[in-house]
């Protein structure tokens, strides 16, 4: 994989600059945790594309068995299994893990150290569409490689864990992207997404599911992640307001009951002045009495 031949000039630039602001430069990020951007040049995406027909072609002719994807796509190649290991690492190191690491840190983007790397096809006599699912990786890269379609829009509806991979979705969550040739989309794998039917054509994508060992290990000790599952956040921030309520409102309660309480004490001080003053005055008029009887 010779990188000026694989990858657009604007992404590579931004590779080596290697900075926030140079990610940011070539990325929109159209919904939290999506980001899109420009990556793979046409010629890299038909050599692939051929690669993978070519593939296919043999294991039909052979009547050999290959393994699919994963559990959810029935067409498609695993690339580990015809030569691209060494490629898709290479991808994963100094490509997709240098914006991970800026992006997506708390999954673990700066110690991505394994892959699973496939293609998925979708079209007529292929997969049509894809239900709703979160990925079994940390981050997701997935790239369209062609060919002409209609369809087959990806679906995202905010990032869960496992405890609430099924709730709700809020309003800001909920996004849909269209894919195009040689264009790519980095979310966390723990984003949960599907894609629409593809109506018409022949479309095919890449997808790297880029793995980090030390965050999985370091996940088995946690029972929360409000720093990137939306629904651990959302009941973060209700017991932090239910919390901050039940403070003001026992400051309301100190208040009235010191209010009563200088209250009683301004009445009780004002009685003892009246009482004081009363003695004080009849102790001068029988002093005075006693003067001059």
């Amino acid at each position: 994989m010779h990188p000026t031949s694989t990858f657009v000039p604007s992404f590579l630039k931004a590779i080596t600059d290697n900075t926030e602001e140079s990610f940011r430069s070539i990325m929109s990020e159209p919904s939290p945790g999506v980001f899109t951007f420009e990556m793979l040049q046409p010629s890299f995406c038909e050599l692939l594309v051929s690669e993978v027909e070519n593939f296919e072609k043999w294991v039909n002719e052979a009547k050999f068995r290959i393994m699919r994807p994963n559990t959810m796509n029935r067409y498609g190649a695993v690339l580990d299994d015809f030569g691209l290991e060494t490629m898709l690492d290479k991808m994963m190191e100094s490509f997709v893990r240098p914006i991970s690491k800026v992006f997506f840190s708390e999954v673990g983007g700066a110690t991505l150290d394994s892959h699973h790397g496939f293609v998925v096809e979708y079209g007529k006599d292929r997969d049509v569409d894809l239900g709703f699912h979160v990925d079994d990786s940390e981050v997701t890269l997935n790239v369209c490689l062609g060919k002409q379609f209609l369809g087959g829009e990806l679906f995202f509806r905010g990032t869960r864990c496992d405890k609430h991979v099924n709730t709700g979705s809020q309003s800001e969550e909920i996004f849909d992207y269209t894919h195009a040739p040689g264009r790519a989309v980095l979310h966390r794998g723990r984003h949960r997404h599907g894609a629409r039917a593809t109506t018409s054509g022949h479309r095919i994508n890449l997808l790297l599911w880029c793995r980090s060992s030390v965050f999985r290990e370091m996940k088995k000790y946690q029972k929360e992640f409000s720093s990137w599952c939306g629904e651990c956040l959302r009941e973060k921030k209700e017991r932090q307001r239910a919390s901050l309520a039940a403070t003001k409102w026992e400051t309301l309660v100190a208040i009235y009951f010191l209010t009563v309480h200088d209250k009683r004490v301004a009445e009780e001080r004002e009685r003892i002045y009246d009482m004081t003053s009363f003695c004080i005055i009849n102790a001068g008029l029988v002093l005075f009495m006693l003067m001059y009887s």
